[in-house]
């Protein structure tokens, strides 16, 4: 700080009640606001009415989007007319293909009530999901219950859907003729590598009841002849020889044992000048300035208790341990990149 700048609490105060705009944000997506202004303006009235809210929510609600830079308004009291802005239009709106508001659905759901145990989670080691309260653990309960499932499966599309593809166009696939991506979900980055490389043959492997709903993107997309959607549970099942194996935020979910393990299963199913892309919230190697890393690595506490992210620098390590010879992480969208391991 210069020295002649005055010291104020602003930034503390202003981190402090951040969730003030996080749960404003989550609100409003919860209660489809950016929907009902897909089609046009609407004035706070209208708003309110169509989404069935007391009338102590507006104008004050409407007008804190306004303020956050997520709703524009055009005029001034009852009259004035509220809309989309660019940026909510594009992604905030479910009919979109662009909608990334799967994760923040669940974020409203689930993440947001679990966040405030985070106390007893730095104190305890401990999840403080639905384990922490008797349940089942998170995989577990998300496959017993198939809407739950779709809504986690939306997430992780909407916050991948950036990196995936960057990925794409990133990487140099042209020697490239098979990948299989671990934990694939939906199949997204298989089906964007298939239409935008055409001599790939990709495989989306993840468990049978994730495997229903993968292929039914594929089917949707037209892309059976090109994408492939297999069992696996890739704990206990091998891993298939292809060229190049992804695993698309799914090494963070892990404690350092299962990491490698994981890692392991890839080295030895790939063939000689083949490689592993691990695609994740990278830290960054000196733990100063990737916030959304550490933050996500603080969730991973929430969720699991001994899961973490990590750094490219910890990859490293971790894939010349397990034989690799040599790694590269390629930056992404925002805080994501690929980390990659040659054999």
């Amino acid at each position: 700080m210069n020295p002649a700048t005055p010291l104020t609490p602003d930034h503390l105060l202003q981190t402090g009640l951040a969730f003030f705009k996080s749960k404003t944000v989550l609100s409003a997506v919860e209660l489809g606001l950016f929907d009902a202004l897909a089609d046009g303006p609407l004035t706070a009235e209208q708003l309110r009415e169509r989404l069935q809210l007391h009338p102590r929510a507006v104008p004050d609600f409407t007008d804190a989007l306004v303020a956050l830079g997520l709703l524009e308004r055009e005029g001034d009291g009852p009259l004035a007319a509220y809309r989309n802005t660019p940026e909510t239009q594009a992604f905030a709106v479910r009919r979109d293909p662009r909608y990334v508001g799967g994760i923040l659905e669940m974020a409203n759901a689930r993440l947001y009530p679990f966040w405030g145990d985070l106390t007893n989670a730095l104190r305890t080691g401990q999840p403080q999901n639905e384990v922490r309260h008797g349940g089942a653990s998170m995989f577990a309960k998300l496959y017993e219950d198939p809407a739950r499932l779709e809504q986690f499966m939306a997430a992780m599309s909407g916050i991948s859907a950036g990196n995936f593809q960057l990925l794409a166009e990133k990487f140099d696939w042209a020697s490239v003729r098979t990948m299989a991506d671990v934990g694939g979900a939906t199949a997204q980055l298989s089906r964007i590598l298939a239409k935008r490389h055409p001599h790939l043959w990709c495989t989306s492997l993840d468990l049978p009841e994730v495997t229903k709903i993968a292929q039914r993107h594929i089917d949707a997309d037209g892309l059976t002849h090109r994408v492939g959607a297999w069992p696996l549970d890739f704990f206990a099942d091998p891993f298939p020889t292809v060229d190049v194996i992804t695993m698309g935020m799914v090494l963070h979910d892990w404690n350092l044992e299962k990491k490698l393990a994981l890692m392991r299963k890839a080295y030895d199913a790939l063939p000689d000048g083949g490689c592993l892309i691990a695609i994740d919230n990278l830290i960054d190697d000196q733990r100063r300035t990737n916030d959304f890393g550490l933050l996500m690595s603080l969730n991973m506490l929430i969720e699991f208790g001994d899961a973490f992210d990590y750094s490219g620098a910890d990859f490293d390590g971790w894939a010349k341990e397990v034989g690799f010879t040599r790694t590269e992480v390629i930056p992404l969208a925002g805080p994501g990149a690929a980390a990659v391991a040659w054999k």
